[in-house]
């Protein structure tokens, strides 16, 4: 275990990382591939993730979609030239080779944990039939203490291609999902909460403007918590429109949509979100502060 600043802690595994706040978990990075028997294999993504209170948020392996994993940052289309190359959001024909995980002391008392992945298929070897990568990722995942009654969490994530004319995409149909999505729990009192009020779930893309406060009856005794997912102004898109749903699914500030869109061989594309883990009630005037402060980073 290593201490950085104040209160915040990395734990290193066997299987992945710890971070944690003066001894108590806030979440695991699965770094080593996971299965279900064998099947829809994975790694590279954040599960579990606690509340403030030490109540799992997210959830792996659900019964009504196996593929959904926690915090996770996958796309549907995976496409070299017209070839396409897996798919990693239902984890078929895809790699994550996690080559590095580390972590520093950022600004002020937060704590980022640095990770390096490299995508890779088994429809895309060289000429002695191993896998070769075709995308770098390097992903920081930076967490602050815990303020009054939320905790912040942002991610920013790199992509650069290793193969030419390499392409990501959502679902190829209206909806478009893919991107970065929390596979949380979704009580009966889920409640969906933007910058100008309730809004509600619809088949595709939403617009709602930069972030989504999705809370309900989250918390260990039962009470009131949430998840506001705040995209960052400098993302290729933005706002990012949004897949939400009330139950059996993921929440997800889609990108690019249906369209795929190129990952360059030379500057990386780069996308950066940020949760705000949260117990009791947390304002819009309180979200809008929060967002600005992302924004101006």
């Amino acid at each position: 275990m290593t201490a950085f600043a104040q209160n915040l802690t990395f734990e290193k595994t066997s299987e992945g990382a710890w971070v944690k706040e003066n001894g108590e978990k806030v979440f695991f990075y699965q770094a080593k591939t996971k299965s279900l028997d064998g099947a829809f294999s994975r790694a590279d993504y954040i599960h579990p993730l606690y509340g403030l209170d030490g109540f799992e948020l997210t959830e792996d392996f659900p019964k009504d979609h196996l593929h959904h994993r926690g915090i996770f940052w996958t796309w549907h289309q995976v496409i070299i030239g017209d070839k396409h190359i897996g798919d990693a959001w239902e984890c078929r024909d895809f790699v994550w080779d996690v080559s590095e995980v580390t972590a520093l002391s950022a600004l002020g008392d937060a704590l980022t944990l640095k990770t390096k992945t490299y995508w890779k298929s088994p429809l895309w070897l060289d000429e002695e039939e191993n896998q070769k990568p075709f995308v770098e990722e390097n992903t920081n995942i930076t967490t602050y203490p815990k303020v009054d009654n939320y905790r912040i969490i942002d991610f920013e994530i790199s992509l650069l291609a290793f193969a030419p004319d390499l392409k990501i995409g959502g679902s190829d149909d209206e909806k478009g999902y893919s991107g970065f999505s929390v596979r949380m729990k979704m009580p009966d009192d889920i409640l969906f909460l933007a910058e100008n009020g309730e809004v509600q779930p619809t088949i595709n893309q939403l617009n709602a403007g930069p972030w989504m406060d999705v809370s309900g009856s989250l918390a260990a005794e039962g009470g009131k918590a949430g998840i506001v997912m705040i995209c960052h102004p400098d993302n290729p898109v933005y706002p990012d429109p949004w897949i939400i749903r009330k139950k059996g699914s993921m929440q997800n500030p889609a990108f690019p949509g249906r369209q795929p869109v190129a990952v360059s061989d030379t500057t990386p594309l780069v996308l950066r979100y940020r949760l705000v883990i949260y117990k009791g009630d947390i304002t819009p005037e309180q979200i809008k502060s929060i967002q600005r402060q992302f924004g101006s980073k």
